[in-house]
């Protein structure tokens, strides 16, 4: 925090340094005219006649005579204050003045004394005008008062030339005073724009300032009445780059002289005209991709026209035309010839077959014994649950603990203490019809005070905590509270009805006049929001701060302040319905706030998130019913429905994704791996909508096998279905936990936390499905085939053995192949409409066309992805912090406050002091404190806005023995007064070794007061760390201020920044320094989310690959599968941007998922296509098309294409995407903005994306580019194999089935 002196007194002293007094009479002049002779050599006022009253201080006599040569003792006072140009001639000043003159001269040199060239125009200024010789030139006294028989001035006129005056005012307006972090100007000058204000600050007679009148005219209209008078020609101002050094100011007083940075070059600059060059290369890419199609397509119909033409086939060209472009759909479908079931094992294929086979077998032959193994499993691991512990700690939960962040964080706590409890509050008027308005009144304001006066008072109900007993008190006698009753003190008493309005507007010019009771001046942008150009009171919000001191979470500090802020939160709630009354608007925080909503944000999104969850389970009870049970059965017999009713398997399947989820939950407890609130809303999501998929999946599988093995064991059919689906699950199982395992190795809690769970929780879930399910499978399909009611197995439906279809799977071992249930309308769709449509050339050709043109919109939509997590999404949409963070926005004119901090430096050595200091000729030019004051002057680039205060300057600036006893002293006497060498500019006279650590801890523990605001107690008492014994600074900070972060882009690229500046501290000094902003923690992960993002998903779509490649046995296949996953997924991003999705740590979850769920989609159609059915390959040969007349398929991976989407693409549709899309569609009624943002917007995208390309471009490119295919194992077999591939075949409209059949005898009989 800033240091608190007493400044008020010290703006009197800089304006009246004659003889100042604490108020002064406006008569009317005692004589005319009060200076008669204006000539050189004669003064117009000397020595001091008295004081207006009884504490004020004393007044010049008015004086017209000549000046004097004063006594030797005078004369050595004036030298030593003003100068060597006083060593001769007379003056015009007294002994007791000069002596009052030094007296009020050491508090403003503390305040521009860094500066020399402006401390000389400063001290010209003051001793020219109380000393010169020639006062009556430039001086004209224009009324006085009487006492005591004298005549005291009380109002006098002073030339200034434009050269000086300008001169002088440039020489000081960017003169910094360190312990504030403030202007110099702002004391001197009270804010002062031009030299015209500086002069008028400094002139104007004021209760807090000057003690009488001191006008500055325009010297060329005074002297057209007073035309002996002129400004004194010898007056020179001195600027801050002079070329003599002596008078040379350092690069953080002028700007003239600093070194120039190093340009900084902005992330992402890269454009061509509006564009990124990354949206610009991918549209060029795709247009010229496409032209070319294009070109190519026009130029073989330019070809063939010409050749028929050269051929004189004029006639034969026009018919061959249309028959040729036929034969391009012809070619995919024509000619069994042309291809061969796959012929070829894969090994590993067969081994996982095998396996899954057996695995099936044993678990529907035990069912009982598969069932309690899995329970006892599930129930030892979920043990761990007694470790279970939730991370709610933001800082913890997005930051890793190894990161520069939370070492900086540490650090920073465990050397200066936690950054202060920011307790904060809006009150606005802007519910008006006509808009804002202003919100000051004398009313309100009173009120206010009242309110302000109640919160003081307020005790917290657990521990009876105060402010007083919790607030941050740097002087340790009043609280910090930054408030516009600061500049009454807080006392509503002292506040006029008619005079409030003129008072408060100047209080906001000067605020060093109106300081609140902790001493520090209220910047108006502290206090005023909405205020514009205009006046203060015209201001749309006021803002108000109380500080809190802070401590080591836990502590018993730490509890009393949240006790308080408890209290607090109750008070300001009450507040706003007051407010509301007198139509206000309030709006507020406590620093326990966010996190209190963010945990109230959870529990609201509760109700929506289960509903989603019984969405998905309800459909999947209901359609897993459908797979063998029609419409027509239930019309005919409805007592059907009680047994092919799966409802019950169903539920199993939804207790097995608890279980599942509960088991990994308690193994990764164990290890005392904290779970998070993503993990609590979105794993059983995940897991379900991966669960649900294997169910459909292994459910259809299994009617499959019943319609083609009807008369075989239960165990044998289940094995059957196992072994063809299980390497299925495998595949999409595998891949699944991989990828999510990846985010494991990531630092970041919240995401590895994730990963770890969401990845345990698959993998547990695919193990318990392939035995426990498949138990509660078999023993579902015993009860049906005994005609049982489902949820009610002991009841036996005897109406539902009559079945007029002929579709029981028992007691019809001689049913013949149309006697099998139909198949469903979306199976029929399909098979005879989708697929053949979907793989004819032309079809291909759109598809591809499409799908790239998505890819390329995707890609060049990534630049426009923003980063960040906006609290007001986090947090509930009714949530009283949504309007506070508005207003933060909206009205907040100040930025957050940034320490760079130095660790070990040895600053008792010189060449470390110069490595840090900023205001000596002989510090580095490109030092510590010059950087930053270099960066400050370009903020649009380093967000730095104000000066640092930097405690080495500071210090040295203490030690000066010019400031007398004011400040250091030994035995009442300056402590560097007699120093050899001397106290100078180049440090040469600077302490070092022990003796700069002594003075140093005298520095620290030296009280901020009105004769020395420059004592480091206040500012830097808790900012520098010393070790004694090693004369080692251990730590220590250097403070300045954000400019105003209004975005959350704003926030990134600020923290950004403040890295850049430290990386260039630490490479031109070679100190070890790091920056800390307390919101630093919060956005250190934005500093490699992007290319966190792209090795984490890069490395998951490489995994993908690699497994594909091993479990499909195909290089090409894995790597259409993987191209697939990456357009999904570069699809998705491009909708987060559409949607303004930005990134973060939850979408970057989000996009984790994706990449898992899109392999989920892809994986069972490129296995179904690498592995096709032999029966569907035989149908495929005869495959009529979506036209008026059939052809047969003719390529190998065409057929294996249609084979895919046949076998397993109602699953896929019916199982993936309409279970996840009705899950996702609930939470669109979430009350959560992060809900409805972050999980809804972009899982419709995962779902939307992903299950067009499993269902439509993954089909097409498997069959233009997939690899060749293999043997499935479960489709080849005997005679009973035959026989049930011959029964499994389906009759299709305009196809004669026995023809078929014959062709294909004869097919067989030639193998």
């Amino acid at each position: 925090m800033a240091p608190y002196g007493a400044w008020a007194t010290m703006a009197a002293a800089l304006a009246s340094f004659v003889s100042p007094a604490l108020a002064a009479a406006d008569v009317s002049p005692a004589g005319s005219p009060l200076t008669p002779v204006h000539e050189a050599g004669r003064c117009a006022m000397r020595g001091q006649c008295g004081s207006k009253s009884w504490f004020g201080k004393q007044l010049p006599c008015v004086d017209n005579g000549l000046a004097k040569d004063p006594d030797a003792e005078t004369r050595a006072m004036l030298v030593d204050l003003c100068g060597p140009q006083w060593s001769s001639g007379p003056i015009c000043c007294t002994t007791e003045q000069v002596a009052a003159l030094k007296s009020e001269l050491s508090t403003p040199t503390q305040i521009v004394g860094s500066c020399p060239a402006c401390k000389e125009n400063f001290f010209n200024l003051f001793c020219t005008f109380t000393c010169s010789p020639d006062q009556s030139l430039f001086l004209n006294v224009t009324k006085t008062m009487s006492k005591a028989g004298k005549s005291l001035v009380t109002e006098i006129d002073q030339l200034i030339s434009k050269d000086f005056g300008s001169g002088f005012y440039d020489s000081c307006k960017n003169v910094k005073f360190g312990p504030s972090n403030a202007n110099a100007m702002d004391f001197i000058g009270g804010g002062a724009k031009d030299y015209h204000q500086l002069l008028k600050f400094l002139g104007d007679e004021k209760a807090i300032g000057s003690p009488f009148q001191i006008n500055f005219p325009d010297p060329k209209k005074y002297t057209d009445d007073e035309p002996a008078m002129s400004p004194l020609e010898k007056m020179k101002p001195k600027s801050c780059n002079d070329e003599d050094p002596n008078f040379r100011c350092a690069c953080v007083d002028c700007p003239d002289v600093c070194p120039a940075l190093a340009p900084v070059k902005e992330a992402g600059s890269c454009h061509v005209g509006k564009l990124p060059c990354l949206s610009f290369a991918s549209i060029i890419t795709y247009g010229a991709l496409l032209l070319s199609v294009v070109g190519v397509y026009f130029g073989r119909i330019v070809w063939r026209t010409h050749v028929n033409r050269y051929r004189g086939q004029v006639l034969f060209r026009d018919v061959s035309q249309v028959d040729e472009d036929d034969e391009d759909d012809e070619d995919l479908m024509h000619g069994s010839d042309l291809f061969q079931r796959p012929q070829c094992y894969h090994r590993i294929n067969t081994w996982c077959d095998t396996a899954f086979s057996q695995l099936g077998h044993l678990a529907a032959r035990f069912p009982a014994i598969t069932i309690m193994t899995s329970v006892v499993v599930v129930a030892v691991l979920s043990c761990g649950w007694v470790r279970f512990d939730l991370e709610r700690d933001p800082a913890r939960l997005w930051v890793s603990p190894v990161s520069d962040a939370a070492r900086d964080k540490a650090f920073f706590d465990s050397n200066f203490g936690p950054f202060y409890r920011a307790e904060q509050a809006f009150l606005v008027n802007d519910t008006l019809p006509s808009g804002p308005g202003p919100v000051l009144s004398y009313d309100t304001l009173m009120w206010w005070m009242d309110v302000e006066k109640s919160v003081a008072e307020l005790k917290g109900d657990k521990y009876g905590t105060t402010l007083d007993d919790v607030c941050f008190k740097p002087l340790g006698n009043a609280c910090v509270v930054q408030s516009v009753s600061g500049y009454w003190q807080g006392e509503p008493s002292l506040v006029s009805r008619t005079g409030w309005g003129a008072y408060l507007e100047n209080c906001a010019r000067s605020p060093v006049e109106c300081r609140p009771e902790y001493g520090q001046p209220i910047e108006p942008n502290m206090v005023f929001g909405g205020v514009g150009t205009g006046s203060v009171l015209d201001a749309n919000a006021l803002v108000v701060s109380w500080v809190v001191a802070n401590a080591q979470e836990g502590s018993p500090q730490v509890d009393k302040a949240v006790d308080f802020e408890i209290a607090l939160k109750d008070r300001l709630l009450k507040a706003q319905a007051e407010a509301a009354e007198r139509g206000l608007r309030l709006s507020f925080t406590t620093e326990a706030s966010l996190e209190e909503e963010l945990n109230k944000s959870t529990n609201t999104d509760a109700g929506i998130v289960v509903l989603s969850y019984l969405v998905m389970f309800l459909y999947a009870s209901i359609a897993l019913g459908s797979t063998t049970m029609s419409m027509r059965d239930l019309l005919s017999n409805p007592s059907v429905a009680l047994v092919q009713s799966k409802f019950t398997l169903g539920i199993f399947g939804i207790v097995i994704v608890l279980m599942s989820i509960a088991a990994s939950i308690g193994l990764f407890s164990w290890f005392g791996l904290k779970a998070t609130l993503i993990i609590a809303e979105v794993i059983p999501f995940i897991v379900l909508a991966v669960g649900v998929d294997n169910i459909f999946l292994i459910v259809h599988e299994f009617e499959r096998v019943n319609n083609t093995h009807p008369d075989e064991m239960v165990e044998a059919r289940i094995a059957k279905a196992l072994g063809r689906i299980g390497p299925s699950i495998l595949f999409s199982a595998v891949t699944e936990t991989l990828s999510f395992s990846l985010g494991a190795f990531v630092g970041m809690p919240a995401v590895r936390n994730f990963a770890v769970y969401a990845a345990g929780a698959v993998f547990i879930n695919a193990v318990l499905q392939v035995t426990m399910f498949v138990s509660i499978l078999a023993l579902n399909q015993i009860r049906v085939e005994d005609n049982r009611a489902d949820c009610m197995p002991c009841v036996q439906v005897k109406a539902a053995r009559i079945r007029l279809n002929g579709g029981g799977y028992h007691h019809y071992s001689s049913a013949r192949y149309y006697q099998v249930p139909e198949e469903s309308l979306l199976q029929q769709f399909i098979r005879n409409c989708y697929a053949p449509a979907l793989l004819t050339k032309k079809a291909k050709m759109v598809v591809v066309g499409v799908f790239l043109a998505l890819f390329a919109a995707g890609v060049a939509l990534l630049p426009e992805i923003e980063l960040g997590l906006d609290q007001r999404v986090a947090i509930p949409d009714d949530s009283y912090l949504i309007p506070y963070f508005n207003d933060l926005y909206d009205y907040f004119n100040a930025g957050p406050p940034v320490y760079f901090v130095t660790k070990s430096v040895n600053a008792s050595q010189r060449a470390q002091q110069q490595h840090l200091c900023a205001r000596f000729t002989t510090c580095d030019q490109l030092s510590l404190a010059n950087i930053l004051e270099g960066e400050r002057k370009r903020p649009d680039v380093s967000f730095i806005a104000s000066p640092t205060a930097s405690w080495l300057d500071d210090f040295f600036m203490w030690l000066n023995p010019a400031l007398g006893d004011s400040c250091c002293v030994n035995h009442a006497n300056a402590c560097f007064a007699d120093r050899d060498p001397a106290w100078n500019v180049t440090l040469s006279g600077m302490p070092e070794g022990a003796e700069f650590t002594e003075y140093l801890q005298r520095f620290l523990a030296a009280p901020t007061t009105d004769d020395c605001p420059l004592a480091g107690r206040a500012a830097y008492g808790s900012a520098v760390v010393v070790d004694a014994e090693s004369d080692v600074v251990v730590a220590s900070h250097f403070r300045t201020m954000h400019s105003p972060l209004r975005s959350q882009q704003d926030f990134i690229d600020a923290y950004a920044s403040a890295r850049r500046i430290a990386t260039d501290i630490s490479r031109e000094t070679g100190l070890e320094v790091f920056p800390y902003s307390v919101f630093y923690i919060f956005f250190d992960q934005y500093a490699t989310i992007v290319s966190l993002t792209g090795t984490l998903l890069g490395s998951a779509v490489g995994l993908i690959f690699i497994v594909a490649s091993v479990l499909l046995g195909s290089v090409w296949t894995a790597a259409v599968v993987a191209l697939t996953v990456v357009m999904s997924v570069v699809d998705i991003m491009g909708a987060m941007a559409v949607f303004g999705v930005s990134l973060n740590a939850v979408s970057l979850v989000n996009l984790v998922i994706c990449v898992g769920i899109s392999v989920e989609f892809c994986a069972h159609i490129a296995r179904a296509f690498m592995f096709p059915s032999r029966t569907l390959m035989d149908a495929a040969k005869s495959l009529p098309l979506a036209s008026d007349r059939t052809a047969p398929l003719s390529a190998d991976r065409n057929a294996r294409a249609w084979a895919a989407l046949v076998n397993v693409g109602s699953s896929v549709f019916s199982g993936i995407t309409v279970t996840k899309l009705l899950g996702v569609s609930v939470l669109a009624f979430t009350r959560s903005k992060i809900f409805e943002i972050y999980y809804f917007r972009v899982w419709l995208a995962l779902v939307v994306f992903a299950g067009l390309h499993a269902l439509v471009f993954l089909p097409v490119a498997l069959s233009v580019a997939g690899g060749e295919g293999y043997v499935d194992p479960e489709s080849e077999g005997g005679l009973e194999d035959e026989l049930a591939r011959r029964r499994a075949r389906l009759p299709v409209a305009g196809y004669d089935s026995d023809e078929s059949d014959d062709d294909q005898d004869d097919e067989d009989d030639e193998h």
